[in-house]
């Protein structure tokens, strides 16, 4: 069926015309774009809603809905990579002159989407597909085993944020890591087929393909990742001082020269935030008298509150917010995200709502990506460029929503914090730090380098484990708790690395631009210190959000950010907000060892 409706697709597009005038070309431009989008959906839709099963209901032993997705994903790729629409689409744009603008940024989201998919690579991209399925499948369906019985990731990580034991530290992180070793002859195998599906329509590899959709080559887009490390070492390298010196006091330890990864709150050294208890901010009292239930709807009030409107009864109906229930026969990926199903009004999430801070932030976050969802999905912008400016503006908003949640003066207006409490506002900072500002070594540094050698240098399968753990070391200055040969692949245990590849960076960015979008709104919009806002009722908040996410990627992303807040990418902001931060820790660190060197050893 799939293949009759590509012919009658393919009949009724044929016969570019490049003569004749410009608005008849427009015009004849214009019907092939919208036969595009209304295929494009309709297939995507289909493969988002077998991925959807995927994703929520893993059984064991059960093939049925990796075959169904499969299916789904073949049809979409034989679509989007046809030869007849990559063909057309670069016979238009060598006219681009005469298209419209949106007409030309149109057909060259086409291409790009094609180009991981290419027909003249049918074979590999079948490969691919069923490939990155079954990675899915045992990812999500790994038994976690610790001392001998089964426990959910959910566990390990509480284990890893709260727990004082060093052997039971040792113990779960240990446990998190096992996954990656039935993955890592699936990486090698997808690592291949992502470079020869890409290959195909002309892009170097798979890392060089993903960078081409910030308009961006492998060298500029490395270039800017490495800016960024560079930009915030200064702060991370105190933050690693401090952080080694405060584990050991805690641990009642020596002081170590590296962090151990299983000294931090994270399986991977992402985020730190869990060292830091902000005395009179800590709403885990008030969230443990609530159900999980309220803070999601908590999280669809505020949005309401600065005039987005309600979420749609098909969120809540199709939604799956809450931990699988024990014995309840089946799996379901636990890592939290936002789906846009149709492209349209069908958008749901993922997660596994527990009433904790961690969760009560990241509720905010992900309804940030659904109301971006919502609001791009309009009349303006065709469905194919129905995404962010870019891609890290979708986790900068996100990003921004959960540090606005946690400030002061927001907790106080809902009641979650006393009017009177007072709190130690540089340890807020430092808890803040210890996550955007951690985050970009490990962001920008360890996983982009790491996938850059996957994709872009072929990286052996023999060295897969040192040369992560190398990057580790350099870039985060964390090392392992013990000796991790290639026997195991702990880059595979990151979800990323498998199932959206070759992207990770998009944090790091969105943390420097969601740094620069709320220093614009505390300063222009609110009148308010950018480390104490209260976003909650504001419409102007509202209105300033809505007018980035209105267009999708139908801008230029750019030229979006300087329109919207009058300045270029910069971590300028960022680096503004923690400077209070910045001489606490000099002064905290004084007399104390460093072992980062004063500048990052940047990769060529």
């Amino acid at each position: 069926m799939r293949y009759f409706i590509l012919c009658i697709l393919i009949v009724v597009l044929s016969g570019c015309k490049t003569g004749g005038n410009k608005e008849a070309f427009q015009k004849e431009v214009q019907s092939f774009l919208d036969a595009y989008n209304q295929q494009y959906q309709k297939l995507l839709t289909a493969s988002s809603e077998t991925q959807w099963t995927l994703n929520t209901h893993i059984v064991e032993g059960d093939s049925s809905a990796k075959i169904a997705s499969q299916k789904a994903e073949e049809a979409y790729a034989a679509f989007t990579g046809s030869k007849s629409v990559i063909e057309k689409s670069r016979k238009y744009l060598e006219q681009k002159e005469n298209l419209l603008p949106l007409q030309e940024k149109q057909l060259k989201a086409i291409l790009f989407i094609a180009g991981n998919n290419p027909e003249t690579a049918a074979d590999v991209v079948k490969k691919r597909i069923a490939k990155q399925n079954t990675q899915i499948e045992a990812m999500y369906g790994f038994k976690f085993m610790m001392n001998g019985k089964e426990v959910t990731p959910n566990k390990l990580d509480d284990i890893l944020r709260e727990s004082k034991d060093l052997k039971e530290r040792t113990a779960a992180w240990t446990a998190c890591k096992e996954v990656g070793k039935p993955l890592k002859n699936g990486l090698v195998e997808l690592r291949d087929l992502r470079n020869q599906s890409v290959q195909a329509l002309g892009y170097k590899d798979f890392f060089d393909y993903q960078a081409s959709e910030y308009n961006l080559s492998t060298p500029e887009l490395r270039k800017i990742t490495q800016g960024m490390i560079s930009d915030s070492w200064e702060l991370y390298r105190e933050l690693h001082t401090w952080a080694r010196y405060e584990l050991a006091k805690k641990y009642n330890q020596p002081v170590p020269e590296y962090l151990p990864a299983d000294w931090l709150p994270n399986r991977w050294g992402q985020d730190w935030t869990a060292m830091v208890n902000v005395e009179g901010l800590d709403i885990d009292p008030f969230l443990k008298k609530q159900k999980p239930e309220w803070i999601t709807k908590k999280g669809e009030e505020f949005y309401q509150s600065i005039g987005f409107p309600a979420l749609p009864a098909s969120f809540w109906e199709k939604s799956s917010l809450y931990p699988v229930p024990e014995n309840a026969g089946y799996k379901k990926n636990t890592h939290a995200s936002a789906w846009h199903i149709d492209y349209d009004k069908d958008v749901r999430s993922l997660m596994s709502v527990e009433t904790n801070t961690e969760w009560w932030g990241t509720v905010l976050h992900e309804l940030g990506h659904i109301y971006y969802y919502m609001t791009y999905s309009n009349k303006d912008v065709p469905v194919v460029l129905r995404g962010g400016a870019n891609r890290a503006y979708h986790e900068a908003l996100g990003s921004m929503m959960g540090l606005a949640s946690l400030q002061k003066p927001f907790l106080n207006g809902l009641g979650m914090i006393e009017g009177n409490t007072t709190s130690n506002d540089t340890m807020m900072m430092m808890k803040e730090a210890l996550d955007f500002v951690v985050h970009i070594p490990w962001g920008s540094g360890t996983m982009t380098e790491f996938e850059y050698q996957l994709y872009s240098q072929n990286l052996p399968k023999d060295k897969f484990n040192t040369a992560w753990w190398d990057l580790v070391k350099k870039y985060q200055g964390i090392v392992p708790p013990a000796a991790r040969g290639e026997e195991y692949c702990d880059a595979a245990t990151k979800t990323h690395i498998n199932d959206d590849a070759a992207q990770y960076y998009d944090y790091s960015m969105s943390n420097v631009l969601l740094f620069q979008f709320h220093d614009h709104i505390a300063k222009n919009i609110l009148k308010q210190d950018p480390h104490a806002t209260n976003y909650w009722g504001n419409k102007g908040v509202g209105e300033f959000l809505q007018k980035i996410m209105y267009p999708g990627a139908s801008v230029d992303w750019r030229e979006h950010l300087k329109a919207s807040i009058g300045s270029d990418f910069s971590a300028k902001p960022m680096m503004d907000y923690f400077s209070p931060l910045m001489a606490y820790l000099k002064k905290a660190n004084q007399g104390r060892t460093y072992t980062l060197p004063e500048r990052p050893e940047l990769n060529p």
